[in-house]
Order: C-alpha cells, then sequence, then structure tokens
C-alpha cells in the first residue's frame, strides 16, 4: 500500500494519506497478530492447510478492500469487496466506470493487488495445492516439471526463482509495451495484469484503447500466452535451456486450441464483416488468446462480430491455460486426460476384457488423479448450474448470469450481453448479485474442491 501512497502524493492526490493509513491499520494487525503467536507451531497437515488456504485468500482479499472502500471514490463496501476478490483471483472483472480519469494511486493498486494475485497462484498451483491433494497433486508426479526435474531442489530457493522470473517477466512485459506505444505508467500497470492474466486496464475502453496499434496487441497476445504456460517450465527453460520440456501434453493442447480459436474466428471475421485480414488476425489473437487464458482484456466489442464468434468466446471461456501458470479456467491437463479417458472407455466397449491405461506424457495416470479430474468436472458443471440458478434469483437476466457464473468460475473477467460483455462491467449488478460472484471467484481460484471440503462436516470432526 506504499507504493501507490508515494504516487499518490507525488502527484498531489489527497487519497496518498487513505493508502499510508490503509497501510497502518493492516500492518499495526499483522505484527499483533505475528508478535501474539509468536513460537506457536500450527499442525502440519492436510486438514489445517485447506484451513489456512481459505483464510489466507478471504483476508487478503478482505485487507485489499479496505483502501478501496476509503478512497475518495466512494466505493461501496460491496464494490470494494468485489474489486479486491476480482483482482487476487485476477479474474479481472470490475465494478468501476471512468478508469480513464481514476487517481493514479487507486489504478497501480488495483494492478499491484492482480500481481500479486497472479504470484500467489502459480505458488497455489505448484506447491500448496499438491500438499493438499487438490487440483494437481497426482499431476505434479507426472508432469515434465516434477520435483525431481525442478532446477532448484529446495522449496524456498525455487520460490525465490519463480518470483525473480515472474518479476523479471513483468519488466520485459512493461518495456515492450512502452516501446510498442504505451505511456510509462500504462506500461507498467497493464505488464502487472498481463504477468498475472488478470486483465485489469488504467481505461474503460480495456486495450481497445490501443485497437489502432497493433504493435500494443500483439505485445499483449505474445505476454498472456508465456503466463499461461508452466511456470516450472519457464525456469526449466531460462537456467538450464532444457527444450524438452516445452513437449508437454497439455502445451500442445493449450497452443492448439489457441490456434484454432484464432484462426476460425479471424476468417468468420474476414469473410462476413470484409475485414482486412491482417486487423482480423490482429484482433481475433489478441481477444481469444485473452479469454483462453482467463486475462480478460478486449480490444473491442467482439460480441457484435456475429454469432459464430459469441459462440466461440463462450466455449474459449471454459478452456484455461496449463497447471503452474498464473491462468485459470478447467485448464489444458484435464482436458488431456479426459480425452484419455473418452478413449480408453470407448475401446472398453469393443473389447470389454481388455486392460487400458490412461497416460499422460508417456506416464501412468493413476486412479486417484483420474477421479480428481472427473470430479472436479463433475463439480464444475454442478456449480455452474447453481451459481446460474442463484444470480437469476437476483433478478439478473439468463446471459448474464448464465456467463457471469461461468467467467467467475474460470476467473476470465467479462461475459457476454449488454451489461457484462466486453463493452460493459459488472456495476450494474445488485450487491446480492455480487456477492454471489464473489464466492463463485474464490471458489474457482481455489479450484472448488479445496473450499467446498471445509463444508463437509468430516472436515470438522475430531
Amino acid at each position: 500500500m506504499i507504493l501507490p501512497a508515494v504516487v499518490d502524493l507525488y502527484v498531489g492526490n489527497a487519497d496518498w494519506l487513505v493508502f499510508a493509513i490503509s497501510a497502518s491499520l493492516i500492518g499495526g494487525l499483522a505484527i499483533g497478530v505475528a508478535t501474539a503467536t509468536q513460537g506457536v507451531r500450527p499442525p502440519v497437515s492436510a486438514r489445517f492447510g485447506f484451513l489456512l488456504v481459505n483464510i489466507l485468500w478471504i483476508t487478503t482479499a478482505a485487507a485489499g478492500a479496505v483502501p478501496l472502500y476509503l478512497a475518495s471514490f466512494e466505493l461501496s463496501l460491496t464494490d470494494a469487496v468485489f474489486e479486491s476478490v476480482s483482482a487476487l483471483t485476477t479474474t479481472g472483472s470490475t465494478v468501476i466506470s471512468g478508469l480513464d480519469s481514476l487517481p493514479p494511486g487507486l489504478l497501480l493498486w488495483r494492478s499491484v493487488l492482480q500481481w500479486i494475485g497472479g504470484v500467489g497462484v502459480i505458488a497455489l498451483g505448484l506447491f500448496v495445492l499438491p500438499f493438499l491433494r487438490v487440483g494437481g497433486v497426482s499431476y505434479l508426479r507426472i508432469e515434465s516439471s516434477d520435483i525431481g526435474d525442478r532446477p532448484i531442489a529446495r522449496l524456498s530457493s525455487f520460490m525465490a526463482t519463480l518470483v525473480a522470473a515472474y518479476t523479471l517477466l513483468t519488466f520485459a512485459c512493461a518495456v515492450a509495451y512502452k516501446i510498442a506505444g504505451m505511456t510509462g505508467f500504462d506500461a507498467m500497470n497493464h505488464a502487472m495484469t498481463t504477468l498475472a492474466t488478470g486483465g485489469f486496464s488504467t481505461h474503460d475502453a480495456s486495450l481497445g484503447h490501443y485497437s489502432e496499434t497493433p504493435a500494443v496487441l500483439w505485445v499483449g497476445t505474445f505476454f498472456m500466452f508465456v503466463a499461461a504456460l508452466p511456470f516450472s517450465i519457464l525456469i526449466l527453460l531460462a537456467l538450464r535451456g532444457r527444450v524438452d520440456p516445452l513437449g508437454d501434453p497439455q502445451i500442445k493442447v493449450f497452443a492448439g486450441y489457441c490456434a484454432a480459436f484464432v484462426l476460425m474466428v479471424a476468417v468468420y471475421w474476414r469473410l462476413t464483416a470484409d475485414v482486412p485480414l491482417g486487423t482480423a488476425l490482429t484482433h481475433s489473437a489478441f481477444n481469444f488468446v485473452s479469454i483462453i487464458t482467463t486475462t480478460g482484456y478486449a480490444s473491442g466489442d467482439y460480441s457484435a462480430w456475429g454469432p459464430f464468434v459469441v459462440a466461440c468466446a463462450f466455449v474459449a471461456t471454459f478452456l484455461g491455460g496449463c497447471s503452474g501458470s498464473t491462468s485459470g479456467g478447467v485448464k489444458a491437463y484435464r482436458f488431456n486426460i479426459m480425452f484419455e479417458l473418452l478413449a480408453s472407455g470407448l475401446c472398453r466397449l469393443i473389447y470389454p476384457s481388455s486392460v487400458e491405461t490412461v497416460r499422460y506424457a508417456h506416464r501412468t495416470v493413476d486412479r486417484e488423479m483420474q477421479r480428481a479430474v472427473v470430479l472436479f468436472i463433475a463439480v464444475f458443471l454442478l456449480l455452474l448450474c447453481t451459481f446460474t440458478l442463484l444470480l437469476s434469483l437476483a433478478q439478473v437476466d439468463f446471459v448474464t448470469a448464465l456467463t457471469g457464473a461461468l467467467t467467475a468460475l474460470t476467473n476470465v473477467g467479462p461475459g457476454l450481453g449488454e451489461v457484462i460483455g466486453p463493452a460493459g462491467n459488472f456495476a450494474p449488478l445488485s450487491d446480492a448479485a455480487k456477492w454471489i460472484l464473489v464466492a463463485a471467484m474464490l471458489l474457482g481460484r481455489l479450484e472448488i474442491l479445496a473450499v467446498l471440503v471445509l463444508l463437509s462436516p468430516v472436515f470438522w470432526r475430531e
């Protein structure tokens, strides 16, 4: 909170005091808790881990909402919490209009929250959820970036290397944005939200503010794609020069459906609207890599490009990037394993006595991992229906309810329709609808099962 305080103080905005007071309050509370619990060692168990992960994300989101609530912009408590949760979960949905005239400290704070959330998501996927046997637990055993292949043996050293790589990529992205035509302030803010695949912008039009600058859009496309790759594999590539991990099946699946959607939409838009092929390819690549990587930037209202594009955007919202990245969504490795399960099941229908193994990267996927993938997708679809119904009860129209629930669970950002589409935002929704979406964003970010386990009576038994 000190960074935006310094920025606001430099430009003479009175909100610097809000950030200074918020920093003192949160810092004082944190020091008090640390002092009071000094020497207390909590149990290292899965049960404590589940509780800790949920508490950390909820309290960090609450802390992030403090300066948003106290700032001169006068957000309601609901809007401040929504904006903070959207930032930390790298969803990118916003309730704020007039971003172009917002104080720089507040714009920077939104970007910093997303950047912190991004590195938190990587740590969650690589270290925390595997320990809790949720999300990527068995997957980390079979992927090419497994513990035995990690470039740094000790966890603390690996985490430091991870943060360093994340920071260097952010600065590289900022420099590229600046060279492409952004102002320095815009470049730094958008670099943070690009690497976090978060999608917050300093402009109401998002990257549509630079729609006439193709270089900016291609820089964004490239770094969004990189941020959705497994960071452990990126570190192996940078430190050891190893290119073999890039053959990871999930990367092939991710790159494949990115290319397919970009080309389909570009060709469709070129043929139906007589748009120059270069323009169609630039905007198609930017917008659909943004959706698939769950970043949520938009270079324009792609929902006006035709019904086929709207359908593609809806389907792409499910997909997501790779495990161990800042991306959300269902993720590519689950699609890979689901396809293998389907192929195995069909084969057994023809040869009932055959013994079929599900493989990933030349290794057998154990029963636990198969169960985890099927369970996640089943619960995901169940929650999508549930949140759609809840939003409908909050007087939200069907398209907004369905795509709002979907974009919250996948942490994408914009939905479809006139209200929350790429040309709108979430401000018109009722407070009840916003709190429903807050719950959905947290569930989606914590891989759903890590939250639902707390609702099980078994969790609270002695």
